[in-house]
């Protein structure tokens, strides 16, 4: 299992939201760059990076941040991120600039061509982020509930070719009320690829459940809010989860 700390970047500095709503945030950090080095000196083996401005812009707005962020890391541990990305263009920017991931959520949903055009320009390096309430994905920054259920559009998304799927209950996210593990492992049941949960992760408690369920397909799990306020001890997490592994 692996844990992955989130930075979500909001006029170019570190927050937290809670469930989605860019009018209630928290500041953790005015450098981003710094955040990111506390994580890699805490064990963290890949980072998660969030443009907020971005998703609901439609387009990169954080990148200056995002660039210090991979100067920083260099190319040690891969580095993911997702918001505002809605064309090849930036796709290929953000992977020449050191990013080896890159997240598409809202363009996946309304656009599945693009999806499909990304996955085959850039295979291996796409993953799509799938942020749902109730089984219902929510697009354009979680301001927007759908009608189409989480996994219809994850078996969609796999067809595609995308590297793996992050499923965001965005009920829970930023609320430390713990992760949907269920709702996770429905999803990762019935795909092939990994899915990687997010959204709720509160304790030490999370981190067990989801090693208990690894093998259904759940490989991993954003962390956020938690680890911010010390609810959390991140290098802690690992370390257990490491040893629930057998890696330890």
């Amino acid at each position: 299992m692996l844990l992955i700390p989130a930075i979500d970047l909001k006029d170019g500095q570190c927050v937290r939201l809670k469930q989605g709503d860019m009018n209630v945030s928290t500041t953790f950090g005015a450098d981003p760059v710094a955040v990111a080095r506390r994580w890699l000196d805490a064990g963290g083996r890949r980072l998660h990076l969030v443009d907020l401005n971005g998703a609901f812009a439609g387009k990169p707005v954080n990148e200056p941040a995002i660039k210090g962020i991979l100067a920083e890391v260099g190319r040690d541990i891969p580095v993911q991120l997702g918001g505002g990305i809605r064309d090849l263009a930036t796709i290929e920017r953000y992977l020449n600039m050191g990013l080896h991931y890159v997240i598409i959520g809202t363009a996946a949903v309304k656009d599945p061509a693009f999806l499909r055009a990304a996955c085959a320009a850039f295979p291996g390096h796409i993953i799509v982020g799938l942020d749902a309430k109730d089984g219902k994905v929510a697009t354009d920054g979680w301001s927007k509930l759908t009608d189409h259920d989480v996994v219809d559009m994850g078996r969609a998304f796999e067809d595609d070719g995308v590297e793996s799927i992050i499923y965001t209950d965005i009920g829970r996210d930023g609320m430390l009320t713990g992760i949907n593990v269920d709702a996770t492992v429905k999803l990762a049941q019935a795909v092939r690829i990994p899915v990687i949960a997010s959204g709720g992760l509160s304790n030490l408690a999370d981190i067990e459940a989801l090693c208990a369920v690894e093998k259904e397909g759940v490989e991993g799990v954003i962390c956020g809010r938690a680890i911010y306020t010390g609810d959390l001890d991140f290098a802690a997490g690992q370390k257990r989860a490491d040893e629930l592994n057998g890696r330890a």
